[in-house]
């Protein structure tokens, strides 16, 4: 084979393979939206483990009766043990972005499907919390409003209570619309930016 052959095999080479950096790419333009999902990440563990911890002082900042404490405590170490198991899944799904490394299709699909799980994750965490907050709201407006004490003394008017029953459903409602919202802005439209990198990467 003389210079000529040998020139002419590298330029077929090179030709095979210049839809490399093309793919490389655009696997590293995924790199910013899952930088994204990372930051909000970090920072909701920090904001929720500090609204955790500032719970516990409740009882002391709004001067709970005697009587109120211990039932909230054990409202509370229950709240703690649900969110101390999601906030723990959360936390291992903040190292794995830290360790990924997108260097191949499958990883950035990998990536994305983990991304979209924790989503769910995160939204499943809200809800499960959602009656300890319902419990607490009406310990608190009871403690408050003494005439609320008819509700739980069965005196009150069955209008009244269904118009209660109203409002309460149209509250979980309004905290589900709003959870919806809050895990796509702060999630879901960087998942959307990966899951378009990799349609892109499909058509080639």
């Amino acid at each position: 084979m003389d210079f000529n052959d040998i020139q002419s095999a590298w330029n077929d080479n090179k030709s095979e393979n210049v839809v490399l950096p093309t793919n490389l790419d655009k696997l590293k333009s995924a790199n910013m939206p899952i930088d994204k999902v990372r930051k909000n990440l970090r920072f909701e563990l920090v904001i929720q483990t500090i609204a955790m911890t500032l719970f516990g002082f409740l009882p002391l900042v709004e001067r709970f009766p005697a009587n109120m404490i211990a039932p909230y405590y054990l409202i509370y170490a229950i709240m703690v043990a649900i969110s101390i198991y999601y906030l723990g899944k959360l936390f291992l799904f903040y190292n794995r972005l830290n360790k990924t490394v997108l260097n191949t299709k499958d990883s950035l699909y990998e990536t994305y499907f983990d991304i979209r799980l924790n989503m769910e994750l995160y939204k499943t965490f809200t809800f499960s919390l959602l009656p300890f907050f319902i419990l607490y709201f009406i310990g608190y407006v009871s403690y408050k409003t003494p005439k609320l004490s008819q509700l739980i003394n069965g005196e009150i008017q069955h209008s009244k209570l269904i118009i209660l029953l109203i409002i309460l459903i149209a509250i979980l409602l309004l905290i589900a619309f709003f959870t919806e919202l809050w895990v796509q802005s702060l999630y879901g439209k960087y998942a959307k930016q990966v899951k378009k990198v990799i349609d892109e990467l499909k058509e080639e």
